[in-house]
């Protein structure tokens, strides 16, 4: 079935909604696929692809990488280009594909961090990976307090410069680089196109931090990643218990000992919320999330397109009374 793969005609006419990225051009759809975990070599490849097409066929057309996707690192981008090349490489230009560097990728000194040899020679590489002649969106994945800041900034506005990247975009920067960053591309004539920022019901550190308006007053869209604090906030932890197959299970970023008797707490009530709305815990927690204006995208992971399915009716009710928003902020601060 997958290698006779055609995109749904409706792709466009379903629930999907898209919004302005910032004061860009670009228009990302209001769930975006990311592929850090999942979609990497331990995988399964028919999985993968039926993940990948359905994301499409829903309209999902912004699809997130970065090069240390995977496991192993390189493969998550190795396989959707695969899969590019086999079934979408005729609808590339539907596609918003994005990219990042500066965590860890191989050995030695050079490949880390936010150098422009780092950041130059792992972009190289992912296109090599995905055998793409450039990347819609390119990021510098982490601020490098090693590097200069003008360095970074340099080496972003030439791949612009090269063709190798339509858009830039910076991730995980404080709010003070992150101002030096947006000025320091806009006197470039190569604005910072997004933002993308760790951002859920538990973390709100873009709002406290003033990030979200510094984001905005700069002109840039914002992408939040993480919605679901990597599955804290799927639902899947309220009996409390710790399911076999899940990613606190592994433990690799997720520990068990996150799941404290008052995080516990504060996901049973913030789930009691949820069903008075009609919603699951995961479809509440990113409706929380695209009920503010400033964020463009929110980046979701899934296992299988069920979960994607559940994920993708957050935008059916995104709208929470005074009341409800009042509720929340009471519980969180339990």
């Amino acid at each position: 079935m997958e290698e006779n793969y055609t995109p749904s005609p409706e792709r466009y006419l379903g629930a999907m909604k898209y919004r302005r990225c910032g004061q860009s051009g670009v228009i990302l759809p209001e769930i975006s696929l990311g592929l850090w975990h999942n979609f990497g070599g331990a995988d399964d490849p028919q999985a993968i692809r039926r993940m990948v097409f359905h994301a499409f066929d829903r309209g999902i057309t912004h699809f997130d990488l970065a090069n240390n996707y995977g496991p192993p690192p390189g493969s998550a981008e190795e396989n959707f280009g695969r899969i590019l090349r086999d079934s979408l490489a005729s609808h590339r230009h539907e596609l918003f594909i994005s990219t990042k560097a500066g965590h860890e990728m191989w050995p030695g000194p050079y490949g880390d961090g936010g150098s422009r040899k780092n950041l130059m020679t792992s972009l190289d590489e992912s296109l090599f990976r995905m055998k793409l002649d450039y990347v819609d969106l390119f990021y510098s994945h982490r601020y490098d307090p090693d590097t200069p800041l003008q360095e970074t900034m340099q080496a972003l506005v030439d791949i612009v410069r090269q063709g190798k990247a339509l858009y830039v975009g910076i991730s995980k920067y404080p709010p003070q680089a992150a101002a030096f960053a947006y000025d320091y591309l806009c006197a470039r004539d190569v604005p910072c196109l997004i933002y993308q920022g760790r951002y859920n019901l538990l973390e709100q550190t873009p709002e406290t931090s003033g990030l979200l308006s510094l984001t905005r007053e700069a002109g840039a869209g914002f992408a939040a990643f993480s919605p679901l604090a990597q599955g804290l906030l799927s639902g899947r932890y309220l009996a409390g218990a710790v399911p076999a197959d899940s990613r606190m299970a592994r433990g690799h970023f997720l520990k068990q000992e996150a799941l404290t008797p008052e995080l516990l707490y504060k996901i049973r009530a913030l789930d009691a919320v949820a069903q008075r709305r009609g919603q699951t815990l995961a479809e509440m927690a990113l409706a929380w999330l695209l009920r503010r204006e400033q964020v463009t995208t929110v980046i979701i992971g899934a296992s299988s397109t069920r979960q994607m399915d559940d994920n993708l009716r957050a935008i059916e009710n995104s709208t929470f009374t005074d009341e409800e928003l009042a509720e929340i902020d009471l519980i969180l601060q339990k």
